[in-house]
């Protein structure tokens, strides 16, 4: 048979498309462009929040809490005003308590207020200096001589003094006045630095989310454009070779890497047609070479017809005369006749025994009979029925453990057993042959063992005693033609099972051999909750 040269290998062009953008290039683009405007919103947003956070600061941290110890400095320069008033009125030293208290809280409130003003706040500042300066006018001119003079003479203070007191405080609660003024107008400056800078946010934060939204809508119908609807494209022309035509060409559009995708296609395409141009020759030759065999075929089945009908009856002819001539004429001719007709008879059986058994074997696998679930118990008891006169000669036991149903021809398996049997009694040696059949299962088989105590066999000819006409001892030691465990490997492969000889055992011999276990066993196995 002539091989066919294998289709020679389709060149690769060189590529086409290097003009195209890559589809990875298109991706880093697009990556690079999500990327940068991340960065640029992430830049504005910090800094939109540092100007918000810095304004709230402002005006909650420093101008609220500002205001608050200008009230209470406020209050403090009243307390010691109504101190000094009463005491000089009353000349009581109780009444001295508030200007002490006032005194003590103004300390307080300037100390809090220079730390809330600090540079940023120059106005308030110099208004809190020059509060604190006529406070302290007020006080070196007015309030600690008018004490002074009331803890001397024990008399209420009175005439143009309280006046220029009263004079003098007003400048205090004029500068105070002022001081809060500019408080009260640095928190609306604030206030409106904090709105303006949160209108910022917010329309930064709008902005953001239109341009992402803008650039994901860009990016997406650019990335359906460059890659998804090519590739989309590409799919279709390949469902279509993939679907038995492939004389049609794959079109190609899109990225690079899609372009050339196509090209790999249509390569591949190329390569199929040659092989599949190769293959139907091949088909071919194979078709003529299957038209042979099957003349072949019928050739041989009309030989064997002709073996088991016209060679048979000139056959038994051969040996009926021949026996006619041994029993008529046994002892009337010399000694060397009489073995010479011997020959003759002994030869013709040989030949009819040898005609059956290759005739059988023939017909293993080509004469199909229908498969059936039987009983291997009832098939060993029909072999054993076939070799009764064997075991009654040889005095054998045969030993027969439970075994399976299983789904064979019926005539065939009986004759597996039969072989194996037979061949058990066969070769028993000195010994009186103990056979021992059984069974047990092997997953989705079962194993299949007859054992015996013969003579053995040795394990170098575990593979040459299956093959036909193989004989491992003379014809005169033990008869037989070499075809039993032929037929039997050839049997059991017919069922879907193997043979072999175990050639672990030390005495005797085994042969094993598998079977497919039932379907309903295998199913009643995978579902044990259903019978």
């Amino acid at each position: 048979m002539t091989v066919e040269a294998p289709p020679a290998p389709v060149e690769r062009e060189p590529r086409r498309h290097a003009h195209r953008w890559p589809l990875r290039r298109i991706t880093s683009v697009g990556v690079a462009i999500v990327a940068a405007f991340s960065v640029v919103s992430i830049v504005v947003g910090v800094i939109a929040l540092t100007s918000l956070s810095t304004a709230r600061s402002r005006v909650i941290d420093r101008i609220d809490p500002a205001l608050q110890q200008s009230l209470r400095l406020e209050a403090a320069l009243v307390d010691q005003e109504t101190g000094v008033r009463g005491y000089g009125l009353a000349t009581q030293q109780d009444f001295l308590q508030p200007y002490t208290n006032g005194l003590a809280a103004q300390r307080d409130a300037v100390d809090r207020l220079t730390g809330l003003l600090g540079s940023d706040l120059p106005d308030a500042a110099a208004g809190l200096r020059e509060v604190v300066t006529l406070a302290d006018a007020w006080r070196t001119e007015y309030a600690e001589p008018t004490i002074q003079l009331v803890r001397t003479t024990g008399q209420p203070a009175v005439g143009t003094g309280v006046d220029r007191g009263k004079d003098a405080f007003d400048a205090v609660r004029t500068a105070v006045t002022a001081l809060q003024d500019e408080l009260n107008t640095a928190r609306q400056l604030g206030t409106a630095t904090l709105n303006r800078t949160w209108v910022v946010l917010y329309v930064a934060c709008i902005a953001i989310a239109v341009v992402f939204v803008l650039i994901v809508f860009v990016l997406a119908f650019g990335l359906r454009a460059a890659a998804i609807t090519p590739l989309t494209r590409l799919a279709r022309e390949v469902r279509v070779v993939a679907d038995g035509d492939f004389a049609h060409e794959v079109a190609q559009s899109g990225p690079r890497e899609v372009r050339e995708l196509g090209d790999d296609v249509n390569r591949m395409r190329q390569r199929i047609l040659q092989e599949l141009s190769a293959l139907r020759s091949a088909h071919a030759v194979l078709d003529a070479r299957t038209q042979d065999l099957e003349r072949s075929n019928a050739e041989l089945e009309q030989f064997a017809y002709v073996a088991s009908h016209d060679l048979q009856e000139p056959l038994r002819k051969v040996a009926s005369f021949c026996q006619l001539l041994q029993r008529r004429y046994a002892g009337q001719l010399d000694e060397r006749a009489d073995q010479y007709i011997a020959f003759a008879v002994d030869g013709a059986k040989r030949m009819q025994v040898l005609i059956n058994d290759l005739l059988a074997f023939s017909r293993v696998g080509r004469i199909v009979r229908e498969a059936m679930p039987v009983s291997c118990e009832k098939v060993v008891e029909q072999a054993k029925t076939n070799l009764a006169t064997a075991i009654e000669q040889s005095g054998a036991t045969i030993e027969v453990g439970e075994l399976p149903t299983v789904r064979a021809e019926v005539p065939l398996l009986t004759a597996v057993f039969q072989n194996l049997l037979g061949n058990a009694l066969k070769f028993h040696g000195d010994n009186t042959p103990h056979v021992t059949v059984t069974a047990e299962r092997d997953g989705d088989f079962w194993r299949f063992c007859v054992q015996d105590n013969g003579i053995g066999i040795d394990p170098e000819y575990a593979e040459r005693i299956f093959v036909i006409f193989q004989r491992l001892h003379a014809k005169a030691d033990y008869p037989g033609t070499g075809i039993g465990l032929a037929m039997c490997r050839k049997i059991v492969e017919h069922h879907g099972g193997t043979i072999w000889l175990d050639t672990t055992v030390q005495t005797g011999a085994r042969f094993c051999f598998t079977l497919p276990v039932l379907q309903e066993e295998k199913e009643t196995d995978d579902h044990p909750g259903t019978a």
